[in-house]
């Protein structure tokens, strides 16, 4: 059966080197007895890895194409299930009912939003994604480097980040016209941010970075509607130089910065 041609708006980039399947599964580090969501399995070749190692595989495919082809391939796998759509519209907790590992070979036209909603809690025990490697970059990126961004702090406020190896545009069908790299993100045991600031958080962040060339107390003023006075006492309780800019700031001192602007904002509402 001819196989169904890669569709662009849906990002597809088909990995087909063995050897570097292999080492991504291997990077899984599943066994028998985890669980292991696969976001957008495609034709199966990352699939076929995983079951080899772990003793269940979740696959969630939205091609309507493909779905087809990986439910037959598998049939008379018990140990293989697949579901039908967008891996945003899923609770990953509740398909895996349980301690759960993920991995995928990521859309680059939706990997932030994936990233994000694999990071809401219950969160797998371990992620591997093959991305963009810009954004792999960004994700490991250091407080003060070119790369260092939103989503680093996002990330690496609630986990830890490694860049494992790259992955070169010709290991793929139909070749991208980027270069990848496989990272790997486990959840720590210290997150920055306690599970009702995860939000807040968020939003937080982000605004900051959409002002990353401005210095910290005007960014506080613009996101929070502050006078200069209060601006201040935020910058001085959080123990930050209000020169700062956005860029330089490691997770915690985003956290400590909202941290000391919540009783304030309780009193604004």
């Amino acid at each position: 059966m001819a196989l169904p041609r890669p569709k662009k708006r849906l990002g597809q980039h088909f990995l087909t080197d063995p050897r570097l399947l292999g080492r991504i599964a291997d990077a899984v580090g599943a066994t028998r007895d985890d669980t292991v969501i696969e976001i957008g399995p495609g034709r199966g070749a990352l699939t076929a890895a995983l079951l080899e190692r772990a003793g269940r595989v979740i696959a969630i495919e939205l091609d309507r194409e493909l779905a087809p082809l990986l439910a037959d391939r598998w049939r008379s796998e018990p140990r293989f299930t697949l579901v039908e759509g967008d891996v945003l519209a899923q609770d990953l907790g509740a398909l895996a009912a349980g301690p759960y590992l993920l991995a995928g070979n990521v859309p680059y036209n939706i990997t932030t939003p994936i990233l994000f909603h694999a990071l809401r809690r219950p969160r797998p025990a371990r992620a591997v994604y093959l991305v963009q490697r810009e954004v792999a970059e960004r994700i490991v990126a250091a407080p003060g480097s070119e790369a260092y961004g939103a989503l680093s702090v996002n990330v690496q406020a609630v986990a830890s980040a490694e860049l494992l190896f790259g992955v070169a545009a010709r290991a793929f069908t139909p070749p991208p016209k980027v270069e990848s790299a496989v990272v790997r993100i486990t959840p720590r045991p210290d997150p920055v941010v306690a599970e009702d600031e995860e939000e807040p958080f968020r939003v937080f962040v982000q605004g900051a970075f959409g002002l990353r060339r401005k210095q910290l107390r005007r960014v506080l003023r613009t996101l929070w509607s502050l006078d200069a006075e209060a601006a201040e006492r935020i910058l001085e309780q959080a123990g930050l130089d209000g020169a700062l800019r956005p860029e330089v700031l490691a997770p915690a001192q985003f956290a400590a910065l909202l941290r000391v602007n919540a009783p304030a904002a309780r009193r604004r509402s």
